[in-house]
């Protein structure tokens, strides 16, 4: 399937809509990254769980869920359109020889990709009209080349200027025992296209979720963080 995103089958007058830039690993045919295969499997191609959270957490909920479907290798649909490092040329020390391309083929790769993929968010937005986007991500314990920087929490919240859903779910999260604060090094004020393109600009509450890999790298692990997460995003007073 040829498409830049997977849809998730929920209510569509549920008042929340799930999104998961970096859900998938797939390098759709003619695209060739010039990487070992081993890498695609690694956090620089995709979010590890996020697929099966994002699933897991749209039925508990009864929710819509758009998940990217095209590695962030190919085209990183969580930065802005004309973002210098939308089709990144090196990743956490991994050259990725294969993204060395003309303008032309830059441009012809977003229009394949980046622009459908919100295109279609943007469309379920406003057939749906959700007052809560949920935006799940999954960060690695530890940086390749920040061996220093642990990153010791289990979930990381991101937002830039609207903060209501953060304010209210780090404290109901750490009430939940888990342990939570905002994310860094890349924080909701640098890295926050996607839900600044179709949350802050339409005026829609957002909590951006990153779960450390880690956690929701099997069948269990995803179980429990469901557990953990649904209840409180349904309790949001949004």
């Amino acid at each position: 399937m040829d498409q830049a995103w997977e849809d998730i089958s929920g209510a569509n007058d549920s008042p929340f809509l799930l999104i998961g830039d970096h859900a998938s690993n797939r390098v759709p045919e003619g695209v060739n990254l010039g990487i070992d295969a081993r890498l695609l499997g690694e956090h620089i191609a995709i979010d590890i769980g996020v697929a099966e959270l994002g699933r897991a957490l749209c039925a508990a909920l009864d929710c819509p869920g758009i998940l990217g479907n095209v590695s962030r290798l190919v085209v990183d649909l969580n930065r802005e359109e004309d973002a210098p490092h939308i089709i990144p040329i090196a990743s956490d020390g991994h050259a990725i020889p294969g993204n060395a391309i003309s303008h032309e083929d830059r441009l012809e790769r977003i229009r394949r990709h980046w622009q459908p993929y919100h295109a279609r968010i943007a469309a379920q937005i406003a057939a749906q009209k959700p007052t809560l986007l949920i935006s799940l991500h999954s960060f690695t314990p530890q940086l390749e080349t920040r061996p220093e920087e642990a990153r010791p929490w289990e979930v990381g919240i991101l937002y830039n200027s609207d903060d209501r859903a953060a304010r209210q779910a780090i404290p109901a999260l750490e009430a939940a025992g888990v342990i939570v604060g905002d994310q860094q090094p890349y924080s909701g004020k640098l890295l926050n296209a996607t839900m600044n393109h179709h949350g802050e600009r339409n005026g829609i509450a957002y909590l951006g979720i990153e779960m450390r890999q880690d956690l929701i790298s099997d069948a269990a692990g995803v179980s429990r963080w469901c557990d953990v997460l649904a209840p409180v995003i349904a309790e949001l007073a949004i």
